[in-house]
This record gives C-alpha cells, sequence and structure tokens, in this order.
C-alpha cells in the first residue's frame, strides 16, 4: 500500500564543516526528500558520501549549515531548544557500531534507561524497571541480561539493546545508521527482521541507511541513491532494481551477486574508475562526471536537473534532459 501521508520533508539541507584554512567540507550539499509514515526510506551510498551525515543532521545531532526539516508540519529549526528536546523524543538513533555506542560501564538496565531519564517519563523505580524488561523481551532478549555490561554480549545481541534503547522513549521514527555493517553475516538477516518486525508493532517510520544494497532492497519501500553530498536517484525499491537510470546506481547494482551462476558468468559488471572526488573540491557540474563511463561535454559545464523519468522515479542525470 502506498504510504502518502508526509511525516518529514528535508528541504535544501546543506551541512558544512569547516577544516581550517578557510576551505569548507560540503558532507550535504543542498538535498530535498520527503520521508512518508510508516514506510522505510534506504540512503545507499560509498562511504564518505554524506550520507551519516545527512541522517544525523536530519535529527539534530549536527546544527544544519542551512535547509530546512520539517517533522510532521512543524519546522525544527525554529523551534527553542526545549521544545526541541521534546521533538527529540519522537526522533532516536540506531548507531553503526554496537561496540562503541553503548557505555561500557553502565548496565543494560541502565543504559536503556537513560533516555526516559532525560526525558522525563515519571516513572517510578518498579516501573522504570519493568518498562526495560519489556524492551529487552521486544527485541529478542530477557531480563536477565538487565544486570549484565555491553563486555559480557555478542555484536548481535549489542545492536538489539541498542535497538531497545533507541525504543524507550516511544518514538515515531528511526534513523538505523548501517546498523549491520559492524555484525557478522549470519547476523544481519536477524537484526533486519527484527527491525522490520518493530515496524509493524509500533508503526514506526524508517531512514535506513547503508551501503550494502542487496539489504537495502529487502528492506525499503523506496531507496534514495547519495553520491559525493548529494542524492542523483530516488524511486520505489522494485523500480530501482529493476530499471535503474543513474550511472552510478547502475554500476552500484551491477556488484550485487546474482544467485543463479549462469547469469553471474555472464554478467557485466561495472567498474567505475578512480576515487571518489575530494568533497572540499567536488568536480564542476555533475559530480560524478570524473568516473562516469557515459559523461559528455554538458556534464562538466552544468548541473544536471533533478526530475521524474517515469512514475516515482527521478533522477539528476544529462542523459535523461525532457
Amino acid at each position: 500500500m502506498k504510504k502518502t501521508e508526509k511525516l518529514i520533508e528535508v528541504k535544501n539541507l546543506k551541512k558544512y564543516f569547516h577544516v581550517g584554512k578557510g576551505k569548507l567540507l560540503k558532507a550535504v550539499d543542498d538535498i530535498t526528500i520527503d520521508i512518508y509514515k510508516g514506510e522505510t526510506l534506504g540512503l545507499v551510498g560509498e562511504s564518505g558520501c554524506g550520507k551519516s551525515t545527512a541522517g544525523r543532521t536530519i535529527i539534530q545531532l549536527y546544527k544544519a549549515t542551512s535547509g530546512q526539516v520539517i517533522y510532521d508540519g512543524e519546522d525544527i529549526q525554529k523551534k527553542s531548544s526545549t521544545e526541541i528536546k521534546s521533538m527529540k523524543k519522537k526522533m532516536q538513533m540506531i548507531f553503526q557500531d554496537p561496540y562503541s555506542s553503548l557505555n561500557p560501564r553502565m548496565t543494560v538496565l541502565e543504559i536503556i534507561s537513560e533516555g526516559i531519564d532525560n526525558h522525563e517519563f515519571h516513572y517510578n523505580k518498579k516501573e522504570k524497571e519493568e518498562k526495560v524488561y519489556e524492551l529487552l523481551e521486544l527485541v529478542g532478549l530477557n531480563k536477565r541480561h538487565a544486570t549484565r555490561y555491553p563486555h559480557e554480549f555478542s555484536g548481535g545481541q549489542r545492536q538489539r539493546i541498542g535497538i531497545a534503547r533507541a525504543l524507550a522513549v516511544e518514538p515515531e521514527f528511526i534513523i538505523a545508521d548501517e546498523p549491520i555493517a559492524a555484525l557478522d553475516v549470519s547476523i544481519q538477516a536477524q537484526i533486519v527482521n527484527l527491525l522490520q518486525e518493530l515496524q509493524e508493532k509500533k508503526r514506526l517510520t524508517f531512514l535506513f541507511i547503508a551501503h550494502d544494497l542487496s539489504m537495502v532492497k529487502y528492506i525499503s519501500d523506496r531507496i534514495a541513491v547519495m553520491y559525493l553530498g548529494i542524492i542523483v536517484e530516488l524511486s520505489d525499491s522494485e523500480d530501482l532494481y529493476d530499471e535503474p537510470f543513474h550511472p552510478y546506481t547502475k554500476a552500484l547494482l551491477s556488484a550485487i551477486p546474482v544467485p543463479d551462476p549462469k547469469i553471474e558468468r555472464i554478467r557485466e559488471r561495472i567498474i567505475l574508475e578512480g576515487d571518489v572526488p575530494n568533497p572540499m573540491d567536488p568536480p564542476s557540474g555533475c559530480r560524478f562526471r570524473t568516473r562516469c563511463p557515459s559523461a559528455m561535454d554538458i556534464c562538466t559545464e552544468s548541473v544536471p536537473k533533478w526530475q521524474e523519468v517515469s512514475s516515482n522515479h527521478f533522477v539528476a542525470c544529462h542523459l535523461y534532459n525532457v
């Protein structure tokens, strides 16, 4: 079922970092995107493309250089610090590394209940403990784990604790920032399945950040492809895989192995030449042109327009000038 009610509107969002000598690192450079209630939007791209910075700026862990983040019709940047704190309760984050994102000196009970205390839920001690036990059960652990410390758990278990911590303040929107990247392959599917179950039970909206396109297809309703601080393609998950438009998306998809050995043997891999350009000095025109097998003269001269080339399928590429 198509989800049509917007929860988050990101408009012309930029996040620049000053890196000395008057230079700017343009980590996120003018992205506009909507996230609908109840959906999972996948955000994919190579390491260093700005996807994690985009997520952290949307959720206000970083202050935006410019642009808007509108949450459920309200412009977050126009809110007071007290109002922002209240809104942050609705937005939580699951971090990439379950080894470094949990305080080693705190018990699981303390880690999960920290958000409950910060957002003043006014539970008494008994109620808070019961809430933590309930959350542990929800993510596949149990109350006996509450008195233990992070080092006593496997990577997959730690990520479950991180998920329970995110759920503790009863959010509506969760940014999952490469939540499976640091885990064994055998555990990754379990965590993704858990996120899907929780989404159904809790009616959550997800921004799922990753570089593994095969896993993103599995969990996402729509996918946005990011390259060097900008979004170059956006469409429904199935459409993106069936008919990718942008040369960068095609290259990413060509790297995914196909289960059929006959098809895999004859399938053409698109190998991108060169490295991702320096985000402090991005190429003129199309940012992908220095690595693009289809680059034309116009790609150097002008920035490609963001356009809808088929139903709900958007791309920024001169190959599709209409």
